[in-house]
């Protein structure tokens, strides 16, 4: 009997062990498997001693930063969200001179449109957006939030290669106002209508007319006569908007943009750019723009490089 019984409990033993044994695909692929949120955490977070305190440049760190951010397909891929683009003349020439802006990344707001048609619209928008204000050299600055933390360093790392980097024209190197726009566009037009006058190459009866207009309808007629030779920058050589910006188009009202009085400095170009700020206005020569990557990046967010009078500008393809 005890030996019935003994053989009966190996029996079943051995049944129970090889219903409960593990497969042999199930060994295999253990090693293999997908880990658990915990288990990843735990592998991500227990990197080697190297991989955790090896620096980055900044030029590394803004790469990181908007590597995601950037997406294939050049300047028109990469319009922000809501953009709407312009579908007449002048719109569409800002577009193409100042619209390097409407690209930037990381954490900077684009408007949403290429002009902004009077102060209730600029102010509305600008009311939204995270701004930050900080007094450089006497002058009350305001600007994105990222915009001016990437200003600051900029700032600290000319200090540390000896030089300075301050606002050229005082509080009005930065944020502006449609109203300032206005009076801006109006220091060109005014003077250079007086000075055409006088060569007779337009009447003073045309020039009332043109100055009384509305002034969208005045930034067209503008266009026009620059599209015959007359001209109305500051030096009545060239465009008007290599001088000032149209009223409403200024990247100032975006407030993405400084203007910079050490300018001349190759030194200090190189550490603005660093530190995401670029020239994006050809011959404007005090004027920075944040973009917020590196230069190399600069390319597939459908920029290019101009070059003019030994300075680089980033302007859309």
């Amino acid at each position: 009997m005890k030996s019935k019984n003994l053989l009966l409990i190996v029996i079943f033993s051995t049944a129970f062990s090889a219903c409960w044994s593990p497969k042999e695909s199930d060994l295999t692929n253990s090693s293999t498997r997908t880990p658990t949120p915990a288990a990843s955490k735990e592998n991500k977070n227990s990197g080697s001693k190297d991989d955790k305190e090896t620096p980055k440049n900044s030029d590394e760190k803004m790469n990181d930063s908007t590597k995601t951010e950037i997406k294939s397909g050049g300047f028109t891929a990469n319009l922000p969200g809501g953009f709407t683009p312009p579908t007449d003349a002048v719109g569409q020439k800002m577009l193409k001179e100042y619209g390097a802006m409407f690209v930037a990344r990381s954490g900077a707001v684009p408007p949403p449109k290429v002009v902004f048609n009077n102060e209730a619209e600029v102010s509305s928008w600008q009311s939204g957006i995270s701004k930050a204000s900080e007094s450089i050299n006497g002058a009350t600055i305001e600007l994105q939030t990222p915009a001016m933390n990437a200003l600051k360093k900029a700032i600290a790392d000319a200090k540390q290669s000896g030089t300075t980097i301050s606002p050229n024209g005082g509080s009005d190197a930065a944020k502006r106002n449609y109203a300032g726009t206005v009076t801006n566009w109006k220091s060109r037009v005014d003077p250079g209508m007086v000075h055409w006058v006088g060569k007779g190459k337009i009447t003073q009866a045309e020039a009332n007319r043109i100055k009384a207009l509305p002034i969208p309808e005045q930034i067209s007629e503008i266009f026009k006569l620059e599209a015959t030779g007359i001209f109305f920058a500051k030096d009545l050589s060239k465009s008007i908007i290599y001088s000032v910006a149209p009223p409403g188009t200024s990247q100032h009202i975006s407030m993405l943009a400084f203007d910079v009085k050490e300018h001349a400095d190759s030194k200090v170009r190189d550490i603005l750019a660093k530190n995401g700020w670029f020239q994006t206005v050809v011959t404007d020569l005090p004027h920075f723009t944040y973009l917020g990557v590196a230069e190399s990046e600069l390319p597939k967010l459908g920029l290019k490089k101009v070059s003019d009078g030994g300075r680089t500008y980033w302007v859309p393809e």
